[in-house]
C-alpha cells in the first residue's frame, strides 16, 4: 500500500573481515521464523506478479502433498510466536481447529486469504472487515452504552475489494449452515444467498438515502431474529459483574480458570486507560466515573483466532463506587491483518496493528464503543475495547430454518452499512455505494459467481482440514519452522 513503510531486509550473516569464534552449538545455529514479515513481503511480491502476469500460479492451485505442505507451513507461520513462547492457549487453539470444520475456517483466516491473493483488482475498494462469518456479527455497546447490532471483530480490517468480505462471508455461511445447522445443500444455498441479497439491499438503501453515517440497528428497529438477540443479551450490569467478574469484596477480580488477578500492575494499566481516554476524548465523569483502575487480570481461553494471545481486563470504578456500575476495559494483543500483502495495492492506509483495529471500529460502526484504542504493552501493540453485560454473539444452534435465512439477511445489511461508511469515516474521498452497485451488475451473475467461489472454497477447506488433523496428530505444530546451516 502506498503509505505503508517498506520492510528492511535482514542483514547478511557473512563477515567481510575477521571470522568470529563460534562454539560447536553455534555452528549448528537455527533461526526460528518468529515473524510473518518475511513471508508477508514474499506474498506481496507474488500478488504484484499475479496482477502483472496472467499465468502466475497462486496457492489455491496447489494439490496433493504440495498443498498439504502449504497448509502446514502457513499455520505454523501464523502461530510461530505462540508456538515458540509456548503461549497459554496455543495448544487449545490447535485442538479447537481440529475439532470442527467451522472452527478450522474461523481460525485460519491467513490460509483462506492467501488463496485469494490479488483477486478482484478491478472491484471497488472499501475498508473490509477481513474476517466475515456468521459469528462476527453481534450485540455490543455504542458510545451511549446502548446495545446495537453490527460487525464486531475488527482484527483483520484493511482496505480491499468489497468482494473479499462477501466471499469469506458466503463461505462461512455455507460451512456453518451445514455443520451447525445440519441443513441440506439447497437450504445452505438459500441461506448464503440471503446474506448476499441483504448486502445488495443495504448498499442500495444507502445509495438512495445516504444514512449510513448515523443509522444503527437497535432493539427497536432491528429484524425480528436480531431483536431476539437483544432480549437474550439483556442483563443488569450488577448481576453481570457480581456473577462473573468481582471477588467477594467487590474491589477486584476473582482468581479462577478464566481470570488471574495481577493487581501489582494497577498503576501501569492506569496509564494505559488514561492513554485511551486521551485518544478518544473520554472525560473522567459520567458512567466512566473518575476512570480509576480498581484491578487488573489476565483473561484466559477466549476467542478462536486469538487463543494464545495475551489479553488483559481492567476493572474501572463506576460513578456510584458501590461495585454495581463498574466498567471493564479489555486490552487484547493486536495482530497483523491476514489480508496484508495479499490484496491488490491501493491508495488507502488503515494504520498499523492496534491503531488499524481502532480505525476499523470507528469506520464500521456509527457512534460505536468509545474505548476502542491502541496502546503499547511490553513493547507490543494492543487494542482496547469495553466489555459489556449485553455484548453477545448469535447462538447458531438456536436458529430455525427460517431464522437462518433471516439472520443471514440481517448480517448482509450490517456488512453493507460497514462498507458504506468507508467514504464517511474512512479514507475514501468519493461515494462508494453507486460504484458497488454498478460492480454487482448483473445481480444474478454476481451472486452466482460468489456462490460458485464459496462452494469451491468449502471443498478446498474440507481437504485442508483433513491434512491439518493428520499433521496435528503427527506433531507438526509442536515447534515452529527453523532454518539450519
Amino acid at each position: 500500500m502506498s503509505k505503508t513503510s517498506k520492510t528492511s531486509k535482514p542483514k547478511s550473516k557473512r563477515n567481510s573481515g575477521k571470522r568470529a569464534a563460534v562454539s560447536a552449538e553455534a555452528k549448528q545455529a537455527i533461526a526460528p521464523v518468529r515473524d510473518l514479515e518475511s513471508r508477508v513481503e514474499a506474498y506481496r511480491e507474488l500478488c504484484r506478479a499475479y496482477l502483472k502476469y496472467p499465468c502466475v500460479m497462486r496457492p489455491s492451485a496447489l494439490t496433493g502433498f504440495e498443498r498439504r505442505l502449504h497448509v502446514r507451513d502457513t499455520i505454523v507461520e501464523d502461530h510461530a510466536v505462540r508456538i515458540d513462547e509456548k503461549a497459554e492457549g496455543a495448544k487449545e487453539k490447535f485442538e479447537a481447529l481440529a475439532a470442527s470444520l467451522y472452527s478450522f475456517f474461523r481460525g485460519t483466516s491467513l490460509l483462506f486469504h492467501r488463496d485469494m491473493l490479488g483477486e478482484d483488482e478491478r472491484m471497488p475498494t472499501v475498508l473490509a472487515l477481513g474476517d466475515v462469518h456468521p459469528e462476527n456479527f453481534g450485540i455490543m455497546p455504542n458510545a451511549d452504552n446502548v446495545p446495537i447490532f453490527g460487525v464486531n471483530d475488527f482484527d483483520d480490517v484493511l482496505y480491499a475489494p468489497f468482494t473479499w468480505d462477501l466471499k469469506r462471508g458466503a463461505t462461512g455461511f455455507l460451512i456453518a449452515s451445514e455443520e451447525i445447522g445440519g441443513h441440506g445443500k439447497k437450504l445452505r444455498k438459500k441461506i448464503t444467498r440471503k446474506f448476499l441479497e441483504g448486502y445488495r439491499e443495504g448498499i442500495g438503501f444507502y445509495a438512495r438515502h445516504d444514512k449510513e453515517a448515523s443509522q444503527q440497528m437497535r432493539a427497536d428497529n432491528s429484524p425480528k431474529v436480531v431483536r431476539r438477540m437483544f432480549k437474550k443479551a439483556a442483563k443488569s450490569r450488577k448481576a453481570w459483574l457480581w456473577g462473573r467478574y468481582l471477588n467477594e469484596t467487590g474491589r477486584g477480580f476473582p482468581a479462577n480458570e478464566e481470570l488471574t488477578p495481577i493487581s501489582s500492575r494497577i498503576k501501569e494499566f492506569q496509564g494505559y486507560v488514561n492513554e485511551v481516554a486521551k485518544q478518544n476524548g473520554i472525560s473522567p465523569e459520567g458512567r466512566a466515573g473518575e476512570l480509576r483502575v480498581k484491578d487488573v487480570c489476565l483473561r484466559h481461553g477466549q476467542g478462536t483466532a486469538s487463543l494464545g494471545l495475551a489479553r488483559y481486563y481492567c476493572l474501572i470504578e463506576g460513578p456510584s463506587k458501590d461495585a454495581t456500575d463498574d466498567l471493564i476495559v479489555e486490552f487484547k494483543r493486536a495482530r497483523r491483518s491476514a489480508l496484508e500483502g495479499l490484496v491488490p495495492e491501493n491508495d488507502f492506509f488503515a494504520g498499523g496493528e492496534g491503531d488499524r483495529i481502532a480505525h476499523g471500529q470507528s469506520v464500521h460502526l456509527s457512534n460505536g464503543d468509545v474505548f476502542y484504542g491502541n496502546v503499547e504493552i511490553d513493547g507490543m501493540s494492543f487494542m482496547s475495547r469495553e466489555r459489556a453485560p449485553f455484548r453477545d454473539d448469535i447462538d447458531l444452534d438456536d436458529l430455525s430454518k427460517k431464522s437462518w435465512k433471516r439472520y443471514a439477511h440481517a448480517c448482509g445489511l450490517a456488512l453493507a452499512q460497514a462498507h458504506a461508511r468507508s467514504d464517511d469515516a474512512g479514507e475514501l474521498d468519493y461515494r462508494i455505494e453507486p460504484r458497488i452497485l454498478e460492480a454487482m451488475e448483473p445481480d444474478e451473475l454476481f451472486i452466482d459467481d460468489i456462490l460458485c467461489f464459496a462452494r469451491a472454497a468449502v471443498k478446498r477447506i474440507k481437504s485442508d482440514h483433513q491434512c491439518y488433523r493428520r499433521d496435528l496428530a503427527l506433531g507438526a505444530f509442536d515447534m515452529s519452522q527453523k532454518r539450519y546451516r
